[in-house]
């Protein structure tokens, strides 16, 4: 391939007000051809650039996903160009008069270096370098572009196109159950989680499901206990806990109806033992807050770790956590953590140092 060449890309030309951006396929094999990245720095005081460092864990977890089967990427790329790419419109018409079809010409200096290139990468650096690092011959993407002046409008257009709030995580946790394909390692790590989550939180109160109802997700507003803490406490058992029994390590998949069976059957003997404090919200109860549903969940492993859930009715349960009533100050009067360790009933919080002291205590308690 001779050190000068032009690309030739079909596009369309959509004009936008006084200005037009222009929508193509690309082989992102090629885009580091004709793109660079403006990577933010200062020279003395002044800031150059603005796209920030490679990530390398999350181009690694890209990488691996391209190169799953029926791998896709919908986003599209952004790219900034300067004077030197055209566009030459095609003389069909189209029945838009805001939309020119024909083609983007884009001239490649190989002698040239990278920040005299005619494009800026804006958005999908991490997924234009997992597309180059992929072992795959090819993989077409969608991109975007527009002609920009100078790099005060990249830098704008870079701050416009990554100003999108990120999706809630509650909202991806209720999405997870009913996903397929490849996902990444943390989402693939919660899905069964999620998936029993759901089930406790879509059953029925009536048929002995504590949960039901209770948990809030974004569809289910009027729950109270919230998403994130059942969730944990389901992770913290699936993986190092009482529902590991349940667990197939070897593909992660795991049989949710004795998971449910085991926690509704433990979590029923934790309502009725505390009522008052299972029915009120976080802000008048440490039971359904974070640290104490969490903590519950360490006592539900120390008490039926290994022990199927067909044969809990058999483990006297409910005299044992009945036995913790005198030591749990779920809705008012202090907690007694040991010499200078009290604390007010609502002074635990869901922090990690909190759950290990709530837990502790709770545990040396069952002894």
């Amino acid at each position: 391939m001779a050190d000068r060449y032009e690309i030739r890309l079909p596009a369309l030309k959509i004009r936008q007000g006084e200005q037009a951006i222009f929508a193509f396929g690309v082989d992102g094999k090629r885009i580091h051809e004709f793109t660079t990245v403006s990577r933010v720095h200062r020279d003395d005081t002044e800031l150059q650039g603005y796209q920030r460092p490679e990530v390398l864990s999350h181009i690694r977890a890209i990488r691996r996903y391209l190169e799953s089967d029926g791998a896709m990427l919908p986003n599209a790329v952004v790219l900034a160009f300067d004077e030197r790419v055209s566009f030459e419109a095609s003389t069909d018409r189209s029945a838009l008069d805001y939309v020119t079809s024909g083609e983007l010409v884009i001239p490649v200096d190989e002698s040239l270096p990278d920040d005299q290139k005619p494009a800026w990468l804006v958005d999908g650096q991490q997924r234009s370098a997992a597309i180059r690092d992929a072992d795959l011959a090819e993989f077409a993407v969608a991109a975007v572009g527009f002609i920009a002046h100078g790099e005060a409008e990249q830098r704008s257009q870079f701050i416009l196109v990554n100003n999108t709030r990120p999706l809630p995580k509650g909202l991806i946790h209720e999405l997870l159950p009913n996903t397929e394909g490849h996902l990444p390692t943390a989402y693939a790590k919660k899905q069964l989680p999620a998936r029993v989550l759901s089930a406790l939180n879509f059953g029925n109160r009536t048929d002995g499901q504590p949960f039901a109802t209770r948990i809030a997700t974004p569809t289910m507003a009027n729950g109270y206990i919230k998403d994130n803490s059942v969730l944990k406490m389901i992770e913290n058992s699936l993986y190092d806990g009482a529902l590991y029994q349940y667990r197939d390590p070897v593909d992660g998949t795991g049989n949710v109806d004795q998971m449910l069976l085991h926690l509704n059957y433990f979590w029923t003997v934790v309502a009725v033992t505390f009522p008052e404090a299972w029915n009120l919200p976080p802000k008048k109860s440490r039971l359904t807050h974070g640290a104490g549903i969490q903590a519950m969940g360490y006592v539900m492993d120390q008490l039926t770790d290994g022990v199927p859930a067909t044969e809990l009715p058999g483990l006297g349960l409910e005299a044992t956590i009945a036995g913790l009533r005198s030591s749990c100050a779920w809705t008012s009067g202090t907690w007694d953590f040991g010499p200078e360790q009290a604390r007010r009933w609502n002074g635990i919080q869901n922090t990690p140092n909190d759950v290990r002291l709530l837990t502790g205590h709770l545990l040396r308690a069952l002894r």
